[in-house]
């Protein structure tokens, strides 16, 4: 936990930083990167910094832009508004925000255990350190690196994902040279969980084409 610094985590390429240095620690190479939601940028951005040291990268849910743009069309999902409105529920009681944001982000709401089991994860994190994660997520722009991205991406799409619609995963295998946007049969932002029998199965059907 000492570790942690706002200041130097204050953008996602303190996190790429950080998985290079495991892959060097590793001595990992050729690597294979399965990013979920905010990974599957610090793993494109790893790939920018190190590209020889990656084979393929796969993005679950990830997004490069949450904030719609209504002056260029880009569709994210989220106004400033919505933003502003989730940073003061977790401000206010983030323990109460984490229950009630849990089951929206699984999206399976015939299955809330699911949801309790996401809930009891993020109350697990610090409320200050979540918080200030949150922001520079949410408040991040990382659509200009996508085609500077030489190493080829896998995308993998869930329906009903309110973090992350549909037009992003179009957005960004339109912008990204080497990639294929895959729809898989899972519902939310969390398909790893809720679904992850599925993910495995495309995922061995990907490695193996």
């Amino acid at each position: 936990m000492t570790a942690y610094s706002p200041l130097r985590y204050r953008s996602l390429y303190s996190y790429a930083e950080d998985l290079l240095e495991l892959c060097a620690a590793l001595k990992l190479a050729d690597v294979t990167l399965v990013g979920h939601s905010v990974s599957g940028m610090v793993s494109l951005l790893a790939a920018l910094i190190d590209p020889g040291r990656f084979k393929q990268l796969v993005f679950v849910g990830a997004s490069p832009r949450y904030l719609n743009e209504p002056e260029t069309g880009y569709v994210g999902g989220f106004e400033q508004a919505d933003l502003d409105g989730l940073y003061a529920a977790m401000s206010a009681n983030y323990y109460a925000w984490a229950s009630g944001f849990a089951p929206i982000a699984m999206g399976n709401p015939d299955r809330p255990e699911l949801a309790i089991e996401f809930a009891n994860t993020l109350s697990a994190i610090r409320p200050d350190i979540a918080q200030a994660v949150a922001r520079v997520i949410f408040q991040s722009d990382h659509r200009a690196e996508l085609p500077k991205l030489t190493v080829p991406v896998i995308i993998l799409q869930t329906s009903n994902d309110v973090a992350v619609p549909p037009e992003v995963g179009q957005y960004m295998a339109t912008h990204i040279p080497q990639s294929k946007l895959i729809q898989i049969r899972a519902q939310g932002h969390l398909p790893h969980i809720s679904a992850p029998d599925g993910v495995t199965q495309t995922l061995k059907e990907c490695f193996a084409a």
